[in-house]
């Protein structure tokens, strides 16, 4: 397999951005995700890459819960702030505030949407494991103008030269 062409092609599939954030034993963990996608209407079921042995995989494992909270344009500070481990201070998240959602998961006060899920399958491949989960609260910080997915953050704001994939 030519090794350019593979990373070119995996990058030409478009990425939101959000942060990821659940609560386990161990406390607060987040991180910035862009491998989400919704897989079933009917139950209400979304698909999240979540990096093997990181604090947010621990955390979404250890309570079977987790919240994504959605980006929005202009965000791209809390996308970087994410990219790292987090420090909790209290009530913030890495500089974000946030609060305790209804799964305990922390919902980041600033982002326009999230959602609330249970995970109801957890497949551990490769160095991202892919977690199936049933949203089972969502909210609306405030109403949004336009196409819902034109408010969202995308990997494309974050630069010129920041990529994931490939």
């Amino acid at each position: 397999m030519d090794a350019a062409a593979k990373k070119t092609a995996l990058r030409m599939i478009p990425y939101g951005i959000y942060v990821l954030t659940a609560k386990g034993s161990e406390g607060v963990a987040a991180a910035t995700v862009n491998w989400v996608t919704q897989t079933s209407f009917e139950p209400p079921l979304i698909v999240v890459g979540i990096k093997a042995g990181s604090g947010a995989h621990a955390a979404v494992k250890d309570s079977g819960h987790f919240a994504l909270n959605v980006l929005g344009k202009g965000q791209q500070g809390a996308a970087f702030a994410f990219f790292k481990p987090v420090k909790v201070e209290g009530d913030k998240i890495s500089g974000e505030p946030f609060r305790t959602g209804t799964t305990g998961a922390p919902i980041l006060a600033n982002a326009p949407a999230s959602v609330e899920c249970k995970v109801v399958d957890l497949i551990e491949k490769g160095d991202h494991h892919i977690v199936i989960a049933e949203v089972i609260n969502a909210e609306v910080a405030k109403p949004i103008e336009g196409r819902a997915d034109d408010a969202s953050l995308h990997m494309r704001d974050l630069g010129d030269t920041v990529f994931y994939g490939g």
